[in-house]
């Protein structure tokens, strides 16, 4: 792999743009700035464990309503929810999307522990940073693990748990293809140092079914949002910082055994990288015998954002 994609660098070095290419390219960087400027004008900075990172949020109408704390994976941050938020708000409920360190507009320091377990530590001590008591948590990606570690630690706090498209048995889960290079030295770095053309027609492979529905300056500024500050350094660590045990496990499986409150599954049923093997381990471990399947892949957020807040709104409304 490394050596075509050396070959493939070395073709789009060689080729010579034009005017208009120019021009168009130009056209698109405004577009990707004025994208993350609005992104980041809806939310706020916070500090965290001595780490300065975003939460984008959207209240109802009304000012006030059910907390929804809204968790991503890689390679995405807070940016992922932007279409769920308006749709939670639409349902009354109060939407809050974060960003964890090393991705979106939150810091990298070099000396953060970017493992599961650091995550989840972090996102303990944010939610105590933004004196959020309790809230309704839907976790996406590596989010879920992430977040689950969290909710297992903290039970009192949860009041329902949606997942999305997730992981749950790190014992058993190995890398497919698109996320495998990351987790190879040299590999990660040559895949970030290409063009972002490269990054997006990947994220929309894989990521969306319905590709009019993300313009390509939104998938340019997901890979500006990837690198920014550090060229994606702190993804790569996090992509090497799983922690695939079957004590990270059992330390799931057993917390979520114990659960009060309600879980639901909403699931991409196109998903390339997370696919039904393991939307059938989320549901014996949340015991969900009827998920909600979406006609997405695994950007569900980007491919049926109404559904998505639709389906999260099911659960939490009635419970406040």
């Amino acid at each position: 792999m490394r050596r075509w994609f050396r070959s493939w660098l070395k073709r789009r070095a060689s080729l010579r743009w034009d005017g208009n290419d120019l021009t168009v390219a130009r056209a698109i960087d405004r577009q990707v700035a004025e994208i993350i400027d609005i992104h980041s004008a809806a939310g706020r900075r916070f500090e965290a464990g001595g780490v300065r990172s975003f939460a984008r949020e959207q209240r109802p109408s009304g000012g006030e309503g059910p907390l929804v704390v809204l968790i991503h994976g890689v390679p995405t941050s807070s940016f992922l929810y932007r279409k769920v938020l308006p749709a939670l708000a639409d349902q009354g409920l109060h939407g809050l999307a974060l960003d964890f360190p090393g991705l979106g507009l939150a810091d990298r320091p070099p000396d953060f522990d970017y493992s599961w377990s650091g995550l989840a530590r972090w996102l303990g001590q944010a939610l105590d940073a933004m004196e959020i008591e309790r809230c309704h948590l839907v976790v996406h990606d590596i989010g879920g693990p992430i977040a689950c570690e969290w909710a297992v630690r903290n039970p009192e706090r949860v009041v329902s748990l949606t997942a999305l498209n997730t992981l749950l048995d790190p014992a058993t889960f190995r890398r497919p293809w698109m996320m495998a290079p990351f987790a190879v030295r040299g590999v990660g770095e040559l895949w970030l140092r290409g063009p972002r053309q490269l990054t997006a027609s990947l994220f929309k492979r894989t990521g969306i079914a319905k590709p009019s529905k993300v313009s390509t300056a939104e998938l340019y500024a997901y890979h500006a949002l990837l690198r920014r500050g550090d060229g994606g350094r702190a993804f790569l660590r996090i992509m090497r910082g799983f922690e695939l045990t079957e004590q990270k496990r059992r330390l799931l499986w057993d917390g979520l055994a114990g659960r009060t409150y309600p879980a639901r599954i909403v699931w991409g049923e196109h998903d390339p990288v997370l696919g039904i093997e393991q939307l059938r381990i989320a549901q014996r471990v949340l015991r969900v015998d009827e998920p909600v399947l979406l006609p997405a892949k695994h950007f569900l957020q980007e491919d049926h954002p109404e559904a998505v807040g639709q389906a999260i709104a099911d659960v939490v409304s009635p419970l406040g």
